[in-house]
């Protein structure tokens, strides 16, 4: 599938912009996936928006927190949903 994200923005507050190798793209809004001593730091909005594109294929954190493609892809095709 294509699930690696190619391209990733921070919005605001804990809301991401992501697009995907077959183009699907949203909006993300991860406030309510930040539970677990991982992600923690990602708590603090500062710490949030230093996130980048892994070469993996998806977003990850400096302390090696990160989240799984196919959430990110999911989520991002539910948000386009809503919108319509």
């Amino acid at each position: 599938m294509y699930y690696n994200v190619v391209e990733a923005k921070y919005v605001r507050d804990f809301t991401v912009w992501v697009r995907f190798e077959d183009g699907t793209q949203g909006e993300i809004d991860l406030a309510s996936e930040l539970w677990g001593p991982v992600f923690e730091p990602l708590k603090n909005p500062e710490y949030f928006r230093h996130f980048e594109v892994a070469e993996y294929g998806t977003i990850a954190w400096p302390n090696g927190a990160d989240l799984a493609p196919e959430f990110l892809y999911e989520r991002a095709r539910v948000a386009v949903s809503e919108r319509r």
